[in-house]
């Protein structure tokens, strides 16, 4: 994974996940080191956004995010407000 190891300057067999996004923020994706392999899991949003946090200084390339932050990315919440966005719907 070039663009972990050379830009973010990590190593992807640490077991972290590494979260990416498109400019619209209509797709995430994940890569994962599971110690035989990678892999790289994809979600498409059919209709609104991705919440993405800012990052604490312009410029800065990666962020930290807890595993709940996570969860609030993945389930639709904005963190900002702590509300699900207009997508989100639980059943």
């Amino acid at each position: 994974m070039p663009f972990v190891s050379g830009r973010l300057q990590e190593e992807v067999k640490t077991g972290a996940l590494f979260v990416f996004t498109n400019k619209r923020r209509r797709l995430l994706k994940v890569l994962y080191w599971d110690g035989t392999g990678v892999w790289i899991l994809t979600k498409r949003l059919e209709a609104g956004t991705f919440f993405w946090p800012r990052a604490a200084a312009d410029g800065q390339t990666k962020l930290a995010l807890n595993p709940e932050a996570f969860a609030m990315l993945t389930d639709g919440i904005d963190m900002h407000g702590a509300k699900p966005r207009g997508w989100y719907e639980r059943a």
